[in-house]
């Protein structure tokens, strides 16, 4: 047979995880591509790019929206594990799992909201697009589904990473962004402390120094509250400094966000998802793998004299 669309995979990707054990993506690759019956030939097929075989581009983006539905967990980077609610889900003994039955939860209803997209065809059998778009619109569809798909992998990557990692990585951010100055004059002002899992300090708005922001970094699972907002705040009154940066890998509650709102001092929050954004935007942590160029006819060389 030929290789299976992404929502044809996963239910039974869903089907080889509901042993309840916490499996990697090279032993799923092996039993999907096992249960499909495919062939050598189909196995090694690539997508256009040549940068991943179809299959393996396939079932990721069948986890990926695994995921998004919360039926799978991330356990620890490329192992998963099914969740209560995937389980469920399997003791329904549906003969298909594919976006219109991830409709049905709200968490996928929110990610498919942000992406202000409710219903789609499949262009190479890979990503979901919208009908009646243009070719533009389709390309922008799919850059965003990748996008979101990389900051997912970004965020959990770095809750996995060490105190120390974390700290290399706001300064590098930071710095990408134009404060700070250089790396050695940025790490050298921003320091964690001890068993905080995040870094504090003042570091300079622009290379002269012509005004200085008060950082602090939460490498956190739980939210943060407005009590540790208003100790931030009272942390800047007493350096002195008019603006401060918080950063975590959580997110922050409506009372944080309030609160930061409100005050005197120019308070950014800026929660894991945009950490991870941010990251892409300024290159830190990732790399180029292909680039698209989209040309027009250039009508001044057609003007005859």
């Amino acid at each position: 047979m030929a290789v299976p669309d992404f929502q044809t995979i996963m239910l039974p990707f869903l089907q080889f995880a509901g042993d309840g054990n916490v499996h990697s993506i090279k032993e799923t690759l092996a039993s999907l591509a096992s249960h499909f019956k495919l062939s050598d030939d189909e196995l090694t097929e690539r997508i256009p790019s040549g940068l991943q075989t179809t299959f393996y581009n396939r079932v990721t983006w069948a986890q990926s929206y695994l995921r998004k539905a919360l039926l799978i967990e991330t356990t620890e980077r490329g192992y998963y594990q099914i969740t209560e609610r995937g389980q469920e889900l399997l003791h329904q003994n549906l003969e298909r799992i594919d976006m219109s039955v991830l409709a049905q939860f709200p968490e996928y209803l929110e990610f498919k909201a942000a992406r202000r997209k409710p219903k789609s065809i499949m262009v190479n059998e890979t990503i979901p697009v919208e009908i009646d778009e243009t070719p533009d619109d389709l390309l922008d569809e799919s850059f965003q589904a990748i996008r979101e798909a990389l900051a997912d992998e970004i965020l959990f990557t770095v809750k996995s990473c060490s105190p120390d990692f974390f700290e290399k990585l706001v300064v590098d951010l930071l710095v990408k962004m134009g404060y700070g100055g250089s790396l050695k004059d940025a790490a050298a002002s921003l320091t964690r402390k001890t068993g905080d899992e995040g870094i504090d300090g003042i570091i300079n708005e622009d290379r002269l120094g012509l005004d200085s922001i008060y950082v602090q970094a939460k490498r956190w699972e739980g939210s943060v509250s407005r009590p540790e907002i208003q100790k931030f705040a009272g942390a800047l009154q007493g350096k002195r400094a008019k603006k401060g940066v918080f950063l975590t890998t959580s997110d922050f509650t409506k009372e944080a966000k309030e609160f930061a709102g409100i005050i005197d001092s120019k308070l950014i929050l800026i929660n894991g998802r945009e950490l991870a954004e941010l990251m892409i935007d300024y290159n830190v942590g990732v790399s180029v793998e292909k680039v698209y160029e989209i040309k027009k006819i250039d009508s001044d060389y057609f003007v005859e004299e």
